[in-house]
């Protein structure tokens, strides 16, 4: 059997469906390819937050069109898409400068973000201990989704709407191009022809472009997470990051204190060593997702992470998390580990093995948040 599309997308993450939507509105005829039932890597392991607020100048402006965009998709299909907002909680008079200077900077980018008192953010957010809270920084636009039910139903739009072709549990071993014809072989020896091939598989393209794989610079980053039970009536408003996520991400690193805080940082701690820091999210259920770690190894090298889970970053974690928020219960329900893949020295990996065929991958944490406007930006360039 052959079948002639405009476009083959190799993997069904975020990144990969952003690139077929933003396609399918081009009017392309277009395939997406999923080796599992449903996406089973980094779409469906993370927080579900889309904090443009944390990102560099270059992703936050991809990040912003995201927020557009999964607004309007949330307007014509219930995505689970919630625009409650993100604030950062700040700990101490260290946290609470750099939250100061991220608010300046968001006026020169005009990006809306609201500086918080200790009493406004206690009021807020109902159970924040305010042993813990100085102040904060709120972004009003920005938004929360539940990751693994809304990329199902992003398909199903696309399906029923765009008519995407999506090909469930399908394992591409080879894709090559031949003469400007692109071809993309499946397990079952089907072969699928496009004029243009992305393949955007998380740090899954080994099996592909093995050499290109062990030769890129890309690590990945295992991250554990906790759920807890559902909380009854309590209600956590929008995505909540701290003191810690304060310290680690990149938008704060533009504000004029960041290195000299992040000097006087004990690199042997416990947190250092594990990369963690708090976040909090209510899912739909009620239940609270809680997090996160980072523990890093080189994409070929990737197995050394392990699948166990460490039971000391979760103890460590749900500690930490107890001493911000006084929640209903602690109790949990559920724990994983995520795992994605990032470059040591650029912000994504692109990589065209031929003029027709691109590897689009590693775009770190942010794939939730910069998918969908980056995928814009790649899909214009690509048939440009």
């Amino acid at each position: 059997m052959t079948t002639k599309f405009d476009l083959i997308v190799v993997g069904g993450g975020i990144l990969g469906t952003f690139h077929a939507y933003h396609a399918l509105n081009k009017g392309l005829k277009v395939a997406l390819i999923e080796k599992n039932s449903v996406p089973q890597g980094a779409t469906v392991r993370n927080f579900g937050q889309v904090v443009p607020s944390g990102m560099d100048l270059k992703w936050q402006n991809f990040g912003r069109e995201s927020l557009a965009m999964y607004n309007e998709l949330q307007f014509q299909a219930d995505l689970t898409v919630r625009k409650n907002g993100s604030v950062y909680i700040a700990s101490n008079d260290e946290e609470l400068q750099l939250i100061n200077e991220l608010h300046e900077i968001n006026k020169n980018n005009d990006y809306e973000s609201v500086l918080l008192s200790k009493s406004e953010c206690i009021s807020k957010f109902d159970g924040l201990r305010s042993d813990y809270c100085k102040g904060g920084l709120f972004f009003p636009q920005e938004l929360s989704v539940d990751s693994a039910e809304m990329i199902v139903k992003f398909h199903r739009f696309l399906q029923e709407k765009l008519d995407l072709k999506i090909f469930y549990n399908t394992t591409i071993v080879e894709t090559h191009e031949n003469d400007g014809e692109c071809i993309a072989i499946t397990a079952a020896g089907t072969a699928l022809n496009a004029s243009k091939i992305i393949i955007c598989g998380g740090h899954e393209f080994k099996t592909l472009y093995p050499e290109v794989f062990n030769e890129s610079d890309l690590e990945v980053s295992k991250l554990q997470m906790l759920q807890t039970k559902p909380q009854g009536i309590y209600a956590l408003q929008g995505n909540i990051l701290t003191g810690l996520s304060i310290r680690r991400y990149e938008s704060f690193e533009e504000c004029p204190s960041f290195k000299k805080i992040k000097s006087m940082e004990d690199p042997n701690s416990f947190e250092k060593k594990y990369g963690v820091h708090i976040l909090f999210k209510q899912a739909l259920d009620g239940s609270v997702i809680l997090g996160d770690s980072h523990e890093y190894a080189d994409a070929k090298n990737a197995d050394d992470l392990g699948f166990d889970l460490n039971m000391e970053i979760d103890e460590f974690m749900i500690n930490e998390a107890k001493k911000i928020i006084d929640l209903p219960t602690y109790e949990i329900q559920r724990r994983w580990f995520g795992v994605y893949s990032q470059c040591k020295t650029k912000d994504i990996f692109e990589y065209s093995p031929s003029p027709n065929i691109h590897i689009v991958t590693g775009i770190g944490g942010k794939g939730m948040t910069g998918s969908g406007g980056f995928s814009k930006f790649n899909i214009d360039k690509i048939y440009a």
